[in-house]
């Protein structure tokens, strides 16, 4: 068994999630912000990237909920490469950092999952999570992260705000980064909802083919 898993992200209009300096951008609306708000509160847990947290330095907590109501902050970082000082390591909330089995780094005030080799067995720490208590996973980015786990076969649903801007660079972020697939192992997903939220549109999607 593993948890739910939906990735949630916002994009512009030209599918880009930073500017071409890997700069995030704000691309949600205020709507889309109180959606998010919402999603992660109603979460087990919230999954992002090493890369997330070394250029955004995020919280990845619900402001207003107490340490014991946030949801479970897992960091992917096969590597070790999360400062001792980020802000995911407050204490406004559990953190669990997942990294691979020979990665001898430990984080005060976080619990340590080593999993797989070289880097981090997605379908191994879903595993342990779901042994943890975790029944749904939010997974935020970043654009690597999120195309390993559609990469793996891993992803349940798909929630994408599309954001009234264009950015452009052949080297901007987009929402599923890495290698890509090829032609033959494309994912391939079905629409199930869409909505206006101030000057976007959020779209989502269920993942139909792996």
């Amino acid at each position: 068994m593993r948890p739910h898993v939906t990735v949630n992200c916002a994009m512009t209009a030209d599918g880009k999630i930073a500017s071409k300096a890997r700069k995030q951008l704000r691309i949600s609306s205020p709507e889309d912000l109180e959606r998010v708000k919402a999603m992660r509160a109603s979460s087990d847990a919230i999954l992002v990237g090493v890369g997330t947290v070394l250029a955004d330095d995020p919280h990845l907590t619900v402001k207003g909920l107490p340490p014991e109501k946030n949801p479970l902050r897992v960091v992917l970082d096969s590597n070790g490469r999360t400062p001792q000082g980020a802000r995911v390591l407050d204490a406004r909330a559990r953190t669990v950092i997942a990294t691979s089995e020979e990665c001898p780094a430990t984080w005060p005030g976080a619990e340590v999952i080593r999993v797989g080799k070289g880097k981090v067995d997605l379908a191994a720490l879903l595993d342990r999570l779901y042994a943890m208590g975790v029944r749904t996973l939010m997974v935020e980015g970043g654009g690597e992260t999120i195309f390993s786990f559609f990469e793996r076969g891993l992803v349940d649903r798909y929630s994408v705000f599309v954001g009234p801007l264009v950015v452009g660079g052949r080297g901007s972020p987009t929402p599923a980064d890495g290698e890509g697939f090829a032609e033959d192992r494309i994912r391939r997903l079905r629409l199930v909802d869409h909505a206006v939220l101030g000057g976007g549109v959020l779209l989502t999607y269920e993942v139909i083919d792996g």
